[in-house]
């Protein structure tokens, strides 16, 4: 009887403690939910602003009309006291025969793009659109320090870059682009081809871009402006394809996001939405859509700044004081697409890189890029000299450059993913 009587109490304390520890893991559950969810709240407010109007557009995002003085940029400490710049000072000149292009027999068929949005409504004058953040896409992010943030950590390497000692996440990121280095550039532009790629995994993307870089990954100090378009369901809740920018200085450790997602780039445009969707989009042997992007450095001021040529359109600008190499202009231009492949299930993954076809197939069923040029210490644009390509693995994704008197120095790019070449 006794040993009963103390096995019951002995089994009796285990079930106390247990309880005691079950209470306290929910209390302390319960206390770090309501600590996750008061910071997702305070960041949708640092967001968030409050719109003269709201527009809701026809794939479920709402697009907020702020005051420009009011947009996330300057929440950055070193943009506290901005004096916003409404236009450049100085833009590019010799920019290739846009006319001369669209006449030729080969560009039949080529339509401007828009967004969707401006079904329903457009902003007022002195006002900008941003996309409102929802709650949903700042928990898919993970970590809420990680929201809006390039989670690769890595840019694109060149073929004699020691960034060869990729980790296994760097190993994710494939690429198919032209690039130029060697010389000191000031700014890019090129026509970049809109589709909208499969993407397999939710957390995969698939995007098609220009970088204009200084720095070294080894240093810690790379400094890139980027923008181009991306499908990335893990950022925006969809598989639509949309108008992106970026930008870091640090090698994409901790500084730096998409679009306006964090405090830097300054938008002056009161018709586009960046992180909006684009449409229409180009089609398989069908109607092709380009989007015109230069990106260049302001000689008075530092400033680099973003612009829509094809519809004429400056979307705005990174301030000078963001970066530390860049503040002397570029050495590397790269021009192409970037895709991830989880390799799920031990496979290459399905997700494609442009139209999702081999440059080989041509024009109207292969991506490409055309009319690529770079800026130059007089502020000219100019077709680059010595382009090289690289792909990380050519039977997935592949490129093929080219030139001539209609496209200027162009590239085809982009493949399927997994195929019995790329298993």
């Amino acid at each position: 009887m006794i040993c009963r009587l103390e096995f019951r109490m002995k089994l009796l304390h285990c079930l106390v403690v247990l309880i005691f520890l079950y209470l306290v893991q929910c209390n302390s559950a319960a206390r770090f939910s309501v600590k996750k969810k008061l910071k997702i709240q305070n960041l949708l407010k640092r967001l968030n602003k409050q719109p003269h109007k709201s527009i809701k557009s026809p794939d479920g995002d709402i697009i907020d009309c702020i005051p420009i003085s009011h947009q996330p940029a300057f929440h950055h400490p070193l943009l506290q006291n901005h004096k916003i710049q409404l236009a450049p000072s100085y833009c590019p000149e010799g920019r290739f025969d846009d006319k001369k292009m669209n006449s030729s027999k080969s560009s039949i068929g080529l339509k401007p793009v828009k967004q969707l949005w401006h079904l329903n409504g457009k902003c007022a004058k002195g006002t900008i659109p941003v996309r409102r953040t929802k709650k949903g896409n700042v928990l898919r992010a993970g970590w809420i320090k990680n929201f809006g943030k390039n989670k690769k950590n890595i840019n694109i390497p060149g073929p004699n870059s020691t960034e060869h000692q990729y980790d296994l996440d760097i190993q994710k990121h494939q690429h198919a682009i032209a690039y130029v280095d060697g010389d000191k550039y000031f700014g890019a532009q090129a026509n970049i081809n809109v589709w909208q790629p499969k993407v397999q995994e939710p957390t995969e993307f698939s995007l098609s871009q220009i970088w204009v870089t200084k720095g070294s990954f080894d240093a810690g100090d790379l400094n890139s402006v980027e923008a181009g378009w991306m499908v990335s369901e893990d950022l925006y809740g969809d598989n639509n394809t949309r108008l992106f920018t970026f930008w870091t200085r640090d090698a994409y450790k901790s500084t730096g996001c998409y679009n306006l997602l964090c405090s830097g780039f300054i938008q002056i445009s009161q018709q586009m939405a960046l992180g909006a969707s684009i449409s229409p989009v180009s089609s398989y042997n069908g109607a092709q859509y380009d989007i015109s992007i230069l990106i260049w450095k302001d000689p008075d001021g530092g400033n680099w700044w973003m612009k829509l040529l094809n519809i004429n359109e400056v979307i705005g600008y990174w301030p000078a004081s963001l970066f530390t190499n860049l503040a002397d202009g570029a050495d590397m231009i790269q021009w192409g697409g970037e895709a991830v492949n989880l390799a799920s299930g031990g496979q290459h993954t399905t997700t494609q890189m442009g139209s999702g076809h081999f440059p080989g197939e041509g024009f109207n069923k292969a991506s490409y890029f055309k009319n690529i040029q770079v800026v130059d210490g007089s502020n000219q644009l100019k077709d680059p000299d010595d382009v090289k390509t690289f792909t990380d693995q050519s039977s997935c994704y592949d490129v093929q450059n080219g030139k001539n008197g209609q496209w200027g120095t162009y590239f085809y790019y982009g493949g399927p993913g997994r195929n019995p070449k790329c298993p």
